[in-house]
Parts: structure tokens; C-alpha cells; sequence
């Protein structure tokens, strides 16, 4: 891939590295996409590579797992990965579901709306009809062997009576974000980019990358 260059505001050259997104979740693609547009960094999706084995999750935070999955697909493909792992924690659940939110319920909850009715099912076994809850991001860049940047991002707000909204994606129906009045499923994108967990994280990556540019790695620079 060829790489072009430009001034950043300070007057220092910027090389234009690729970053590869290492997800195949096409809806944080858009939104990570969104973010980064006019960065001084070609963005490209891990479907972009020859199919990749996804990794087994270890790990007991969102960011031991994120830093995991950059330095894996790092490795795999030998390019400059940004992977991000988040989720929701609901306070009367303990934090539930947490790092285990993409595959809470296992097998009896494969769809959203089920998972919804799970949370509702165990908030309801425990006396309440809501509760605080945040949504997290991490996100972890990593060169192969070497993590190079993270980020953290966080939203709070509550669970609300009933999911809302046919926007977003997730755990957007159920999580009522106070300040907007509504849920993030009833919020524009661009709105919710401004508020999210993952748009925080990403706009300090987005910072990142426009003070100090990422690696380039062998073959992209012109």
C-alpha cells in the first residue's frame, strides 16, 4: 500500500500508516470509522486479511482482553491493530454482564432481546426494576509483540423500564442515559459518538495519532 504524507498543525510530517480494526462486528466498524475520519491513518477491517482464527478470550478486565486481541491479530497478520473489548455492567447484577456481555445468556440467549429479558428476569429476582449502569471501552494498539497505546472510555447512566429506540446496536435499548433524556438507541449516531464509551476511547486514540502518528510498518511507507 502506498502512503502518502502531509503537515500536522505543528508543521511536523505526518506518515499516513494503516491501522487494521480487529473486529468483524460491522456496526463498531462504522462507528470507529466515523471517528477517525480525517486522521492522519489508513483504516482497514481484519476482513480485509485472508480469514484469521478469532482468539480465545482470556483475561479478567476489559483491558487484559483488548491488549490480548491487538497483540494476537498483530502477530497474525504482521500489521498495526487497534482492538477494542466493552460491554455493559449493571450495578444490581454485581457488574454483570461485564467482560461477558457479547455472550451473556450462552446458547438460551443468542439474540439482544433475549439478553434484555435476562437482565430484566435477574434484576426483578433481586427486588429492583432498575439500576446504574455504565457501558466500558478498552482498546489496546499493538505492533506484533508490543502494545504501543490504550485507552479507556467510559458512559454511566441506568436501566431502563423497557428497551427503547431502534437505533444503535446492543445493549443501546436498555441503557437510559440521563443527561439526553432517552435511551442511546434513541440518539442519532452522531450524537452518540459524542457521549459513548467506545467514541471517548477512540477520540483519545484519534488524539494520539494526531500528536505522534502511528508505526508504519515494512512496505507502506512511499
Amino acid at each position: 500500500m502506498t502512503c502518502s504524507s502531509s503537515e500536522t498543525p505543528a508543521g511536523r510530517p505526518a506518515i499516513f500508516a494503516r491501522l487494521v480494526i480487529a473486529t468483524g462486528n460491522a456496526n463498531k466498524v462504522r462507528e470507529i470509522v466515523s471517528i477517525l475520519d480525517g486522521a492522519p491513518v489508513q483504516v482497514a477491517a481484519i476482513d480485509t486479511f485472508p480469514p484469521i482464527a478469532e482468539p480465545e478470550e482470556h483475561g479478567a478486565t476489559f483491558a487484559e482482553i483488548a491488549r490480548a486481541k491487538a497483540l494476537y491479530y498483530a502477530g497474525a497478520t504482521g500489521a498495526v491493530v487497534v482492538a477494542e473489548d466493552s460491554g455493559l455492567e449493571v450495578d444490581a447484577l454485581s457488574g454483570a454482564p461485564g467482560i461477558h456481555s457479547a455472550r451473556y445468556g450462552g446458547d438460551t440467549a443468542t439474540t439482544y432481546e433475549a439478553k434484555f429479558a435476562l437482565i430484566y428476569d435477574q434484576m426483578r429476582q433481586r427486588g429492583v426494576s432498575t439500576s446504574s449502569a455504565r457501558f466500558v471501552c478498552a482498546l489496546a494498539v499493538a505492533i506484533p509483540g508490543r502494545v504501543v497505546f490504550e485507552a479507556h472510555g467510559t458512559i454511566e447512566g441506568e436501566i431502563a423500564p423497557s428497551p427503547r429506540g431502534s437505533g444503535g446496536f446492543g445493549y443501546d435499548p436498555i441503557f437510559y442515559y440521563p443527561p439526553m433524556g432517552c435511551t442511546l438507541a434513541e440518539v442519532p449516531a452522531d450524537r452518540k459518538s459524542e457521549v459513548s464509551h467506545r467514541g471517548k476511547a477512540f477520540r483519545a486514540l484519534r488524539r494520539f495519532i494526531d500528536q505522534h502518528g502511528l508505526p508504519v510498518r515494512r512496505g507502506e511507507a512511499s
